[in-house]
């Protein structure tokens, strides 16, 4: 049976991983905080560019490798089949952007129960793990999410229940929020890189409406998503 006190540190742990979230997004608009995020950065980026890598696969393309540079910014490099559908380039735009909401969702999730949230740690421990030997062609990357998915390894089978918990709602909240790690990039028609679109100005290239309404569209799924997913968490 549900108690008053019960209720209450659901409702305050809720309260607290969001506001980690809204601390994290603004820390990161910050150089000191950038530095301090480093590693989260770095994982932010992985998620992203995963996100497109696998979309990629999953339309019958390439995906070829994953960079990740020493500044947090990473491309995935796929070979599209040149008879594609113009919409297969939207998905994999969109996917880079939205993926890592979907896996932080599913993340937040999977902490419902105890053998759900070890599973969803191993499975992310894994991934980060096999992605590096696969696909990540990067001193950054080598670097970085090996030591990461040890660390997420040794939460899953070493650690407590509770610390379990909230590790796995941290990195979901952390997944969702990575959209936002530079704040103005849906909004903008212009990537990282020279003369590349941003994620939203190529759906606007191969679909229609300007590209800071698929930013808008693409944060107020972000919000729809992680506002589900605590609701299925943090629920009886």
């Amino acid at each position: 049976m549900q108690t008053p006190t019960d209720k209450h540190s659901r409702h305050e742990r809720a309260r607290l991983l969001v506001a980690i979230g809204v601390f994290s997004v603004l820390l990161w608009q910050t150089r000191i905080g950038a530095f301090a995020l480093y590693p989260f950065t770095i994982l932010a980026t992985w998620f992203h560019e995963m996100g497109h890598g696998l979309a990629a696969l999953a339309s019958g393309a390439v995906f070829e490798r994953l960079i990740i540079y020493p500044n947090g910014s990473g491309v995935a490099q796929l070979m599209l089949p040149a008879d594609r559908f113009r919409v297969t380039d939207a998905i994999i735009s969109a996917s880079g952007p939205l993926g890592p909401a979907i896996a932080g969702g599913s993340l937040i999730v999977s902490s419902r129960s105890a053998r759900a949230t070890r599973i969803a740690l191993a499975v992310l421990a894994a991934a980060l793990a096999v992605s590096t030997l696969v696909w990540v062609r990067s001193l950054t990357g080598w670097l970085v999410l090996p030591p990461l998915a040890a660390v997420i390894a040794m939460i899953a089978w070493k650690w407590s229940v509770p610390v379990r918990h909230f590790a796995i709602q941290f990195l979901g909240v952390q997944a969702g929020i990575s959209v936002w790690r530079q704040f103005d990039y849906l909004f903008s028609d212009a990537g990282v890189g020279a003369g590349q679109p941003s994620d939203t100005a190529a759906i606007a290239q191969v679909l229609f409406l300007p590209y800071w309404i698929w930013g808008a569209i693409i944060s107020a799924a972000t919000v729809a998503i992680l506002w589900w997913s605590f609701r299925a968490a943090f629920r009886r």
